[in-house]
């Protein structure tokens, strides 16, 4: 309940080791028949971010992040899209999660989706390859973000069976 959406960094690199741990983590989040259908670009090249962030109105994020994560669903292993896409959320929260874990901030940017067919030519990356976010990562230059969460109650459709304790 710690972990938010960090969009502003500090300049200090982010280390390749620590990339792929969260990159592991992703990768063992559920999928359908076990199917795995992520795949990755990890990039810390400043040029090509800049080239990346021009693709999306989110650009100053990753401008001034010192690392992103570029996350694909892979549709020659996908067997159920909706499956897929779902367990494509799981990998990317399980990502933010270990960020957290980790000591960085990271941030989820789905709006670069609308420009999908550039970010592929930008990064030479077949078609069969579905963008399905870019992650930002980097070491949070503050930690004073604030979020609040509707009652639970407001979550809760019904409750069936069980004891009402």
């Amino acid at each position: 309940m710690s972990r938010r959406s960090i969009r502003e960094f500090t300049s200090e690199p982010v280390a390749r080791d620590l990339l792929h741990r969260i990159v592991t983590a992703g990768i063992w989040a559920p999928s359908g028949l076990n199917n795995q259908p992520w795949r990755f670009v990890l990039i810390r090249d400043r040029g090509t971010m800049d080239r990346l962030a021009r693709l999306t109105t989110y650009a100053h994020i990753i401008e001034q992040a010192p690392a992103v994560i570029v996350v694909y669903l892979d549709r020659t292993a996908m067997y159920n899209p909706v499956k897929d896409y779902q367990s494509a959320g799981a990998c990317i929260q399980n990502m933010l999660l270990a960020a957290e874990e980790l000591g960085l901030g990271a941030v989820w940017l789905g709006q670069i989706l609308q420009n999908r067919e550039q970010v592929n030519a930008l990064l030479q990356l077949a078609d069969s390859l579905e963008l399905m976010a870019v992650v930002a990562v980097g070491h949070p230059a503050h930690r004073n973000h604030k979020s609040q969460r509707n009652p639970f109650a407001t979550f809760i459709l019904q409750e069936i069976g069980g004891p009402q304790e």
